[in-house]
C-alpha cells in the first residue's frame, strides 16, 4: 500500500513538473540560445530601449527588477503594465508593443525571470 502511495507520489511530482515545462513560453539552449519568438522579444527589448530602466540584464536601476517581477506578475498583469504604463511609478505606456511584440517580450523577460536565459546577447537557437 505505502508503495502505491509513494509510486502516485511520484506520477504527480513527475506530471507537474512536465506540466510547468510545456507551460514555457520560450525555448533555450545553452543559455542564450532561444526560440524565434523569444529572439524576437530580446530584439524587442533592444529597440524599445528598456533597459534605460530597467538595466542591461533585466535586473533593474530607476525601474524595478524584470527578472524579479515576472516571478509575480501574470502574463495579463505583465502585458497591461507595459501597455498602459504606471504614470505613477514613472512607467510609460508603450501602446506600439502590441500582439506578438508584446507575446515575444514576455517570453524572454519569463525566460531571464526563470533563470533560463543568461544575460546578455542571445541568438536563434539555429545559429
Amino acid at each position: 500500500m505505502i508503495r502505491k502511495h509513494l509510486a502516485a507520489a511520484v506520477l504527480a511530482v513527475l506530471a507537474s513538473a512536465a506540466i510547468a515545462q510545456e507551460a514555457a513560453p520560450y525555448t533555450v539552449a545553452e543559455g542564450n540560445k532561444v526560440d524565434a519568438k523569444t529572439l524576437k522579444g530580446w530584439k524587442t527589448w533592444r529597440q524599445a530601449a528598456c533597459e534605460r530602466c530597467h538595466g542591461a540584464n533585466q535586473e533593474g536601476m530607476v525601474g524595478p527588477s524584470l527578472t524579479d517581477s515576472l516571478k509575480a506578475l501574470s502574463k495579463d498583469d505583465f502585458t497591461k503594465t507595459v501597455l498602459d504604463g504606471r504614470a505613477e511609478k514613472g512607467m510609460p505606456p508603450h501602446p506600439f508593443l502590441k500582439g506578438e511584440k508584446i507575446d515575444a517580450l514576455y517570453s524572454f523577460l519569463k525566460g531571464r525571470s526563470d533563470g533560463k536565459i543568461a544575460p546578455g546577447k542571445v541568438f536563434g537557437i539555429d545559429e
